[in-house]
């Protein structure tokens, strides 16, 4: 199945909700990759998407990204330096949970929604959103092959 399949339509537009109203609350940005195959250790390929994809190019260093390799059901969840000095160790594990757990459930778009607003919910914590903040990068779901 291709990666752009994975998700229906509705788990897309949840997610893109998921995304919006967590931006809505925090100058953090919030990027969801899905690909089909990830070859080498999935924290690696998912350091080399958060490049590719100028995360690391926020103002504040808080960008967050949900990378998921469906084929080789792989998931990870890397945030900048900025955010990780920010929350409490082992945070992550607990978002990478619930995402795992709506994945296992055959509810990808629920899992991958709920870890979304439980990062927006840690960026609006320590990094709320400014009168002048801007979105420093795109909301959209992100496919690789």
């Amino acid at each position: 199945m291709a990666a752009r399949d994975f998700l229906s339509d509705k788990d897309k537009a949840d997610i893109l909700v998921a995304i919006s109203d967590a931006e809505s609350r925090t100058s953090g940005e919030i990027r969801l990759h899905v690909e089909s195959r990830c070859k080498v250790d999935v924290m690696d390929r998912a350091a080399t998407v958060f490049a590719t994809l100028d995360m690391h190019k926020t103002e504040l260093r808080n960008g967050v990204l949900f990378y998921l390799a469906t084929e080789d059901r792989q998931f990870a969840i890397l945030g900048d330096g900025g955010i990780n000095a920010a929350v409490s160790e082992g945070f992550w594990d607990g978002v990478k949970d619930t995402v795992i757990t709506g994945l296992s459930q055959g509810k990808p778009g629920e899992g991958l929604a709920a870890g979304i607003r439980l990062a927006g919910e840690q960026l609006s914590a320590h990094f709320p959103v400014a009168e002048d903040d801007v979105n420093e990068l795109s909301d959209d779901i992100s496919f690789g092959s």
